[in-house]
């Protein structure tokens, strides 16, 4: 099978890890996404999303399993396929070095990845910095780096060179197995030695914690095998989505953004009550559910996208500052003070001053439109990030 090769992306999502892979342009389903935003109609937006991740979740990805020479790197592969060693499409493995070039692996288990075995960093003299460039850390988007017995210097090296290139990697302690049948220790206290002694390694680089687990080679379905494929589930998605995500992200957040300009022009120049449709332009109760509705965040459109989503409405409620009139001035002190009895009494006291009066409500319609606003974009980052993890809702 041919190299492929994949441009990283720099950008990462504000609120997950940053990652790169290989992704230049949004599917064009995701304009869609943004028509629906323009409209306030947030349940098309969401069809529209989830579309635009499964789209993505079709992008290659290479997954680099790198370490020392011996440490078990083709067995890994091998027990993270569930793929015995027997098998025709197994990596070799054996005592002596098995791996001389980089091979590619697939997995039913990981559509859409590319395992790759490489070469021990250990059976040559080359610094860590060309064994990188030979083995195009570059096309990467995301490390595993294979430890057994030690953790090495070598092992340090390869993990502040991932680091210094922005990318994902895990460390994975492989022949647990072993280790607990030769060790004095009770196996509580031995995974804290391997832990620790890992740690204390990278911090003595300044290399950040990565994900460690510990496994056997021998069972792929004990000891930290299980987290390890979960993890990697996630990870996988974020890879492939996070750098599109905030491309869309920050459409979505320019044209929330124009809506509110919009609205503020419409606040200063025309009638408020012509312009939302009520009856009294100072009942604030009732202009808060107008405004979002016009955002598309009114009770029936949570509804609906919280069960599209397959979660309940208070996930997306929950921290929003405009549930109702109630929890918008218990949340916002400019809101409340606006709002208060006092000022609602000074406020009727002056009626016989349109001015003022004017002035004073175009003021509350504005802050109140900030705050649903922000309560929009709180929201569509949520439909984001459940859509891009859809087994968050589940945890």
């Amino acid at each position: 099978m041919a190299e492929t090769h994949y441009a990283p992306l720099s950008a990462s999502f504000p609120f997950v890890t940053s990652y790169q892979t290989g992704c230049s342009s949004l599917p064009e389903v995701s304009r869609s996404t943004e028509r629906a935003l323009r409209e306030g109609k947030l349940l098309e937006l969401v069809y529209g999303v989830k579309e635009t991740v499964a789209t993505l979740s079709q992008i290659p990805v290479n997954i680099f399993v790198t370490g020392d020479s011996g440490n078990g790197m083709s067995s890994f592969i091998n027990a993270l396929r569930i793929i015995g060693h027997e098998e025709d499409a197994s990596a070799p493995t054996g005592v002596v070095r098995t791996t001389q070039t980089r091979a590619e692996y697939s997995s039913s288990y990981f559509p859409n990845v590319v395992l790759w075995d490489l070469p021990g960093l250990g059976a040559t003299a080359q610094t860590v910095e060309n064994y990188a460039e030979e083995m195009k850390f570059s096309t990467c988007g995301l490390f595993i780096i294979i430890a057994s017995e030690q953790f090495s210097s070598n092992h340090v090296k390869l993990a502040k060179v991932i680091q210094s290139m922005g990318k994902r990697f895990y460390v994975v302690w492989t022949k647990l197995d072993r280790d607990l049948s030769t060790s004095v220790l009770s196996e509580v206290r031995l995974l804290q030695n391997i832990q620790e002694n890992i740690h204390e390694n990278l911090q003595k680089e300044r290399v950040k914690d990565p994900p460690i687990f510990m496994v056997s080679n021998l069972d792929p379905l004990l000891y930290d095998f299980p987290k390890l494929r979960d993890t990697l589930y996630k990870d996988l998605s974020n890879i492939r989505c996070c750098g599109p995500l905030k491309t869309l992200y920050g459409i979505y957040e320019k044209i929330i953004g124009d809506k509110v300009a919009v609205w503020r022009q419409r606040i200063d120049r025309e009638c408020l009550r012509n312009s939302l449709g009520v009856r009294d332009d100072d009942d604030m109760g009732e202009c808060l559910k107008i405004y979002r509705s016009i955002f598309g965040i009114s009770d029936e459109s949570l509804l609906q996208v919280a069960q599209n989503m397959g979660t309940v409405v208070m996930e997306y409620k929950a921290n929003m500052k405009s549930q109702n009139l109630h929890t918008l001035r218990k949340e916002d002190w400019r809101l409340w003070m606006m709002t208060c009895a006092v000022v609602n009494a000074l406020f009727r006291l002056f009626k016989c001053l349109p001015c003022v009066c004017g002035c004073f409500r175009r003021m509350r319609h504005k802050r109140m439109l900030l705050l649903v606003a922000q309560d929009t974009k709180n929201i569509l980052k949520k439909i984001l990030r459940d859509s891009a993890n859809p087994s968050a809702n589940l945890v």
